[in-house]
């Protein structure tokens, strides 16, 4: 999906602002040019010819056995000089998976940029969605319509859509589940907006509300949920639980899509009603968290452990060689 090599960007598909494309651009604005040029960076995708005068680097973005990550196989890695991932579950997977030796792979979390609060206090508690809709977005809208029943103070900001990473054609499959939101009374789908406006609507959201299905391999809209001082309802699903790090309303994820229904609802029930009591202990819960998520997931730590990374591969040898990879491409 996106390159960097010789210190530029180079996207695969131009429309893409994921997290993918995200993280990319962060480094090239943060890194040194200097330290870059000497490396080619692949994040997700392989697209261009390796180039030998360069210290070659993998960082898997998306979930083990995806066909995007075939090359990985039969000692493909080998032709990198490290493999980089985004959680240590996702790295333990790949291992496992492609045969990857622990000394070839490197963990770099993902990071964001701090979140302000700024809670309005004016009776309404506000939920918010706003990962792709494949990811559970079928099983959050029935129980908020179920749970509107029950409580006439909660409303639902939806930003979901594939645009982001300039698949709009992928919307088709959700198009009747759009039309439902957007049926609902206390629901507002504003489809995909810039990621500058939905961290203005986190910084007045009470519940980040997700009901994964997806295996995240990482999380930022996780991250900025936990930064905003979000209660973050979600299950223990992919590398969610590295993520939180025991700091959210996480529940055990099920294979059954109706029983995970009735989890997230007896979840989300009640982080509603914390919500509405304000207990002290609890909202200096928050606060914690959030400092947490500000501090672990901070842009100038993950910097500095990039630029430490990339300077201890500095005296490798760029060519393959055989009796560094045992491999030739």
């Amino acid at each position: 999906m996106t390159e960097i090599n010789n210190g530029n960007l180079i996207l695969a598909n131009k429309d893409a602002n994921g997290g993918t494309e995200y993280i990319a651009r962060k480094m090239i604005e943060l890194i040194p040019f200097d330290l870059l040029s000497h490396f080619q960076i692949f994040h997700s995708r392989l697209r261009s010819p390796l180039d030998e005068t360069k210290l070659r680097i993998f960082v898997a973005h998306d979930l083990v056995g995806d066909p995007e990550s075939d090359h990985l196989k039969n000692g493909g890695w080998k032709k990198f000089h490290k493999i980089v991932f985004v959680s240590n579950w996702q790295m333990q997977t790949y291992m496992n998976y492609y045969n990857i030796p622990w000394n070839h792979c490197e963990v770099i979390h993902n990071a964001i940029d701090p979140i302000d609060w700024n809670k309005q206090n004016d009776g309404r508690i506000r939920l918010i969605y706003h990962p792709t809709p494949h990811r559970g977005l079928d099983i959050l809208a029935p129980v908020f319509e179920k749970l509107c029943e029950k409580h006439d103070d909660i409303y639902l900001d939806v930003f979901s859509s594939f645009k982001l990473y300039g698949w709009e054609q992928r919307d088709e499959p959700y198009k009747k589940l759009f039309e439902k939101l957007e049926s609902m009374e206390r629901v507002t789908n504003h489809g995909t907006v810039s990621n500058e406006e939905i961290r203005k609507h986190l910084a007045q959201a009470d519940i980040f509300a997700y009901p994964s299905v997806w295996m995240e391999t990482s999380c930022l809209c996780l991250m900025e949920s936990m930064s905003a001082g979000l209660i973050c309802v979600h299950p223990n699903y992919g590398a969610l639980f590295e993520t939180a790090a025991n700091w959210t309303m996480q529940y055990q994820w099920n294979e059954n899509r109706n029983v995970h229904g009735n989890i997230f609802y007896a979840a989300l029930n009640n982080a509603i009603n914390l919500t509405r009591e304000k207990n002290p202990n609890f909202i200096k819960q928050l606060q914690t968290q959030s400092v947490y998520a500000n501090i672990f997931y901070n842009w100038e730590l993950r910097k500095a452990q990039w630029e430490n990374f990339l300077k201890s591969l500095l005296h490798l040898p760029r060519q393959f060689q055989t009796e560094m990879f045992s491999y030739k491409v």
